[in-house]
């Protein structure tokens, strides 16, 4: 893979056609994977297209990138997104409270997103947003958009199974989004975009048995998404993945280097997406960070 001007993402081609987009002005949707502390570099790389000019027409997220999402479309400046994000810890959206469906809940979340962000609902967002969970009978996706209450599809999509206690959300049960979607490319396409941006967070390499049961299942949830990447690869046009290294699932201490390796990764990612809008659409490229 080659290299671009010193920088430490590698760009290839994913050689992914694109049908009559070169007559249409480009819409990008942006979509955020999940990835709990380490979802701050979400932050990072919304601040590189804010400062660098890149129109986003709508955005989605599940788990953590949920919670990115929510705040950017609601009206929030990425700097403030990642000012907060370096601040928190887990006490500031979980409580211990054993019971048989999970160890953690997540009302402690709502007080969290109010002061994040700037309206709680749908129809006011300032970009169209999307929120994905997974319903825990069907399996199957379940989509939030358009109308209603943010919060808790917020929750919902956040509710990692075994930690946080499932959402019941109508007559649904609901928990991660990343359960059924790893990242939600094909939302944003629902949404309206000609261009879709995927932002991945490479899980760490697993370089030891887990020594408890969280880290059995967070394993088995890695495994899991490994072999169902495919569908959200073939929806996005471009794949943006930080150099986040070892950071760990709850490495909130490490908040500014997540939101640096996010920066970095959008800036390498900049020639790609200014492209969509100076000629004919390109193939599919990926931008990843690079392997220390």
């Amino acid at each position: 893979m080659g290299r671009r001007g010193g920088s430490s993402a590698a760009i290839h081609d994913l050689a992914r056609p694109q049908e009559a987009q070169a007559a249409v002005a480009p819409r990008i949707g942006l979509a955020l994977g999940g990835g709990f502390a380490r979802g701050i570099a979400h932050a990072g790389l919304l601040t590189a297209f804010e400062r660098h000019g890149i129109p986003l027409h709508c955005i989605t997220g599940v788990s953590a990138g949920a919670i990115v999402a929510a705040a950017y479309a609601s009206g929030t400046r990425a700097d403030d997104i990642a000012r907060v994000g370096c601040s928190m810890r887990f006490r500031d959206v979980a409580r211990w409270s054993l019971c048989r469906m999970g160890f953690m809940r997540s009302e402690r979340m709502k007080r969290f997103l109010e002061g994040m962000l700037k309206t709680s609902r749908f129809e006011e967002m300032r970009l169209p947003l999307g929120v994905v969970a997974t319903d825990l009978c069907t399996g199957e996706p379940v989509s939030f958009r358009d109308t209603g209450d943010v919060f808790l599809p917020i929750r919902a999509s956040c509710s990692y199974p075994g930690l946080f206690q499932p959402v019941h959300v109508g007559e649904r049960m609901l928990v991660d989004g990343a359960m059924s979607i790893e990242i939600p490319a094909l939302l944003a396409r629902e949404l309206g975009a000609t261009h879709v941006v995927s932002v991945w967070l490479q899980p760490p390499p697993c370089r030891r048995p887990p020594a408890d049961v969280f880290q059995v299942i967070r394993r088995c949830f890695q495994i899991m998404q490994g072999r169902s990447e495919s569908g959200w690869r073939h929806e996005s046009d471009l794949i943006i993945t930080p150099d986040l290294k070892s950071i760990e699932w709850n490495g909130f201490e490490a908040g500014p280097e997540l939101v640096n390796a996010g920066e970095e990764a959008a800036l390498a990612a900049l020639p790609a997406i200014q492209s969509w809008f100076s000629g004919p659409a390109l193939a599919a490229t990926t931008v990843c960070g690079s392997v220390a």
